[in-house]
């Protein structure tokens, strides 16, 4: 079975303690398998304006919204294979368009406006996407992730993210995966992905263990500490 191009659920995002991820995971052996990707290092480069209009209308929380990143498992080489990713939400739903190719062809398409060798309709709508937004590479993400599918319902996640780093130079996926940390300390991403509703254990998990899902952008947090950066800039070099 190929790689999934299209995706639609609900993605529901929690902050756990280590000691809760390890209660989770123990309750997780009965009903989870790990993913074929296992414990992987995930890298992003996310595009926007030079006024860095996607991620802001994003943060006012409308009805609809769309996000453009490129994604690799592990550093790239020019040559390796990477996954373009069209995100749009609208009313709590998400929907993932996404095509693979090599490095050098995302770059060229998204950086030099050179249409990638094959051509599909996904690729097109990306393209329009492109066309309608000027975008450039805006932020470099990565994290450890280890992720899991349902046995009974294999469209059923849950991933686990740890390490998450940002860093606004040297976006490349080439570079490696290094940069600021995002997260509380003592705190891992939890990001619970489903077409159907939650299942009763893991709701029931929650509800005893005072778990609460929270409204956590990688993205968004990033682009709150680069604000945070420009701002020490000015006020070192007004001093």
């Amino acid at each position: 079975m190929g790689t999934p191009t299209t995706f639609k659920r609900k993605e529901v995002k929690y902050l756990l303690t280590y000691q809760q991820r390890a209660m989770l995971e123990d309750l997780m052996e009965t009903h989870m398998s790990p993913d074929s990707f296992g414990k992987s290092t995930i890298m992003n480069i996310y595009y926007d304006t030079d006024n860095k209009e996607l991620i802001r209308h994003s943060m006012e929380k409308p009805v609809y919204k769309e996000k453009l990143r490129v994604r690799s498992y592990g550093t790239a080489t020019p040559e390796s294979t990477v996954f373009v990713e069209l995100k749009k939400k609208y009313k709590g739903i998400v929907y993932k368009r996404r095509v693979s190719m090599s490095q050098q062809d995302a770059k060229l398409w998204l950086e030099q406006n050179e249409l990638p060798p094959k051509d599909t309709q996904i690729i097109r709508e990306i393209d329009y996407f492109t066309h309608t937004h000027p975008l450039k590479p805006s932020v470099m993400l990565s994290y450890q992730r280890e992720a899991f599918f349902g046995k009974e319902d294999s469209e059923f996640r849950m991933t686990f993210d740890d390490a998450i780093l940002w860093r606004d130079y040297d976006i490349c996926l080439c570079k490696g995966a290094y940069g600021k940390g995002l997260l509380p300390n003592g705190m891992q991403l939890l990001e619970v992905k489903a077409a159907m509703g939650m299942p009763m254990w893991l709701t029931r998990f929650f509800s005893e263990n005072n778990i609460f899902k929270t409204s956590y952008s990688k993205y968004g947090n990033a682009y709150t500490a680069m604000i945070q950066k420009e701002l020490e800039g000015r006020s070192r070099y007004s001093a």
